[in-house]
This record gives structure tokens, sequence and C-alpha cells, in this order.
């Protein structure tokens, strides 16, 4: 057997341990990581000394670009979500649209929300209102359930702060503005796209309420306390759209200038924009939070983003060893016939993710992975590295299931058996999932 493939079969076993750990052991997927990261590194001979130092130097160096932006966006959101300004921002979109989209425009505020909150956050303050919208309309429940994980999902996992789409310009060496234009444009397309079909789906009658959904639960649909004096929505927003501004600026700033000016390299920088989107949120909470429901709210964000990081670093380091061991260019020679093939490597990137994440049951470690596996692969090939992070992204979305905590979450809060989570959950998802494919593909053949 070849080195190549030596590699590969050294990948599965990794893979493998990976699983066993979280499935069998119930270990932490990022304990589960660092042990993978272990075996894959002394297998391939880097040595017990050089695969110590390749997973400190894996985690320090995703920690230097993201550690403090993470930690900044998870402030911001927590904010925005304490203060009530998230549940304004959700009611207005969905308030404002005709009866006839008012099932889409949950979608799309699950997508706005999902920008600066975590995924549960989002669902837990959209699931009581898309439900009595839903009944309104007299849809069953996967209908609002559905296009509240559709919408999140996708924002969650291609749109700025949350941390694959934040990693994938720095992993892949892009600017950071393209991956907010693109991931907000090609997110809200799919958006809209995944909710039709999966609509379409269960107009067939692929929900059966007695068998998907869970009569015996006593509370349904969680529970989201509001201040009574949220700020409004126009003002709630100012926080979320303001980094993104901000970061844009220095995009502009390439195509105008040979060299950004230093105040502009400065006010995009994503560290900054984030500051200035935390502190921005701060002021905007002060209208139904006092100083220390404010304080408490950030220290909070604080505890949370600990396991965010922990996480996020630990693919990091998974990422580096298996780049250290030269896999991507065995993959190159294994699995892609023709090195300059955009479709190839666009492909090979889904389906990698799709792996990663099925294994894992985390949508970040699949991300960070298999963006840093590319980034060797996609050198020399003519493909903007923005499709590979969509790629994959979108491989990421896919296939989440019982390992998965999302998955736990949607099924538990809004009252449905596992079945119904596997159809409204994994099912959407998937398709999600394979409609960025589709733009992916798209789009790196035409720009």
């Amino acid at each position: 057997m070849g080195e190549d493939m030596m590699l590969i079969v050294y990948l599965v076993i990794a893979l493998a341990i990976m699983l066993g750990v979280v499935v069998f052991f119930k270990l932490n997927v990022a304990m589960a990581l660092v042990i993978a990261s272990l075996f894959m590194g002394i297998a391939s001979g880097l040595g017990l000394v050089g695969t110590i130092e390749g997973i400190s130097n894996g985690f320090g160096s995703m920690m230097r670009d993201l550690g403090i932006p993470i930690g900044l966006g998870v402030i911001l959101g927590k904010l925005i979500s304490d203060s009530g300004g998230a549940y304004s921002i959700a009611h207005a979109i969905v308030t404002k649209t005709s009866e006839k989209l008012a099932l889409y425009s949950i979608g799309l505020a699950a997508f706005v929300l999902s920008i600066p909150v975590f995924f549960d956050v989002a669902f837990l303050i959209l699931v009581p209102l898309s439900v009595q919208i839903g009944k309104q309309l007299n849809k069953p429940l996967p209908y609002p359930v559905g296009a509240i994980v559709i919408g999140a999902a996708l924002s969650h996992t291609l749109v700025p702060p949350t941390p694959n789409p934040l990693a994938a310009a720095s992993i892949l060496d892009f600017d950071l503005g393209i991956m907010i234009s693109i991931g907000a444009i090609v997110g809200f397309i799919a958006t809209l796209v995944t909710i039709k079909i999966y609509f379409v789906i269960l107009d067939k009658g692929f929900w059966k309420k007695e068998t998907d959904e869970d009569s015996t639960m006593d509370n349904p649909y969680g529970k989201m306390e509001i201040p009574d004096n949220p700020p409004s929505a126009w003002i709630a927003i100012i926080p979320i759209i303001l980094p993104s501004i901000m970061i844009l600026l220095g995009s502009v700033g390439n195509v105008i200038y040979d060299e950004n000016p230093e105040i502009i390299t400065f006010l995009s920088d994503r560290i900054i924009a984030l500051l200035i989107g935390a502190i921005a949120a701060y002021f905007v909470a002060a209208k139904s939070l006092n100083k220390k429901q404010r304080d408490a709210s950030s220290s909070e964000a604080m505890q949370a983003t600990g396991i965010v990081l922990l996480i996020t670093g630990a693919g990091g380091a998974f990422g580096a060893i298996i780049q250290s061991t030269g896999i991507d260019q065995a993959i190159l020679d294994i699995f892609v016939s023709d090195a300059q093939s955009v479709l190839s490597v666009i492909l090979l990137a889904f389906f990698m993710g799709v792996l990663f994440r099925t294994i894992t049951g985390s949508g970040t470690v699949a991300g960070i992975t298999t963006m840093t596996i590319m980034a060797g692969v996609v050198t020399g090939v003519d493909v903007h590295p923005v499709w590979v992070a969509m790629a994959s992204l979108s491989g990421g979305l896919m296939l989440g299931h019982v390992n998965d905590s999302g998955f736990w979450i949607t099924t538990k809060i809004a009252g449905l058996s596992v079945k119904g989570g596997l159809k409204t959950y994994t099912t959407s998802e998937a398709i999600a999932g394979i409609v960025v494919l589709i733009i992916t593909l798209i789009g790196a053949h035409i720009f």
C-alpha cells in the first residue's frame, strides 16, 4: 500500500477513534479531537514531540485569529438576546409580512437572529411566535419549525461572526468582507429556496403527527423571558450590522486603493469591528437592562464562550495535524484526477464536510477541519477560495442527527419524537446543504 493511501487509512482510523470516543465513552468532542490528533500525528510519523507541537501550534493559530472576535461576538449576541432586542427584530420581521409569506418570514427572521446569537437562543425566541402563526394558517408543526431550522442553520453556517465563516477567511486566506457578502447573499437565497422545497415535501404527506410529535411533553416550545421594555427592532439591529459594515469598509478599500490607508485597515479589522458592535450592544441593552444586569449578561456570555473556543481550537489543532502529514497532496493524487478541476475540488470539499459532520455531530468541527485540509488542496486551482469555503460549510451543514446538540434542542423544545426530529432538523438541513452546494457550483464557474 502506497504512502498516500496509508495517510488516508490513518485519517479514517482517526475519525473512527473520534466517533468511538464521543458515542461510546461520552467524552466531549473537543477531547475526542485531541485524541484523534494524537493518533493521526504519531501514526503518520510526526513523532511524539512533533505531534504535541503541531497540536499546540494549530490550537494557538486558530485562537490568534479567532479567539477575541468569537468572544466579542458571543457577548454582542447575548446582550441583544437578554435585552429583548432579538425578540423585537423577530417580531417586526414576522408581523410585518402578509399572511401568504408569513412562514417564509419566520425563516428570514431566524436567518437574521442567528447572525449574532446561538442557534438555541434563536430557536427559543421564535418557536412560540411561529407555532402560533402556524396554527392561524392551519399549518402543522413542521412548517414553522422547519422554517426556523433552515434560516437559523444557514445563517449560523455561512455568515460571520459565527466561528465557521469567521474562520474561513483566515484558513483559506481571503478577505473576510467577501465571506460576509457571499455568505449573506447565498444564505438568503438558500433560505427561501430551501423553505419552498421543504414545504413541497411536507405537502406530499411527509409528516405523520401520530408518530412524529411527542404528545407526552408537558411544556413544549420552551420559555424565553422578554423584558417589559425591549429596544425597538431598528435600534436592536444596529450592533448586528455595524461590524459587518466596518469589515466591508476594508473590502471596498482594497478595490479603491492599491494599499488601504492605515485608518481603514484598523477600523475594518475583525477585532475592532466586533468590539464596536459589542459596545453598541451594551448601550442598546441599557433600554431594558440596568448596569448590573448587563454585566451579568456579559459574564454569562464569556462563560459560554469557553466551550466554543475549546471546540474551535481543537478543530484547528486536528486540521493542523492533518495538514502537517501532507494528506492534502495525497487527497489530490487519489481523489482528484484533474488538479485544476473546479468541480472535483468543490465536490471533494462538500463530501469531506458531510463526513466530518456526520461523525462528530459538530458543524464547527466539520467546517474548520475540512477547510484546513482544503487550504492545501485548493492551491493552484482556478477558483476563488470563498467557493471552497462555501462547499466545505455546506457539507458541514448536512446530516445533523442524534449526536448533534441542535437536533435535541429542536426535538425537545418543539415537542417532537426522534423520528420527527429527523424529519425536521436533519431533513431540512440536508436540503439546505444541497441547495448551497448547487449555488456554490454555479458561483464558482461564474465568478
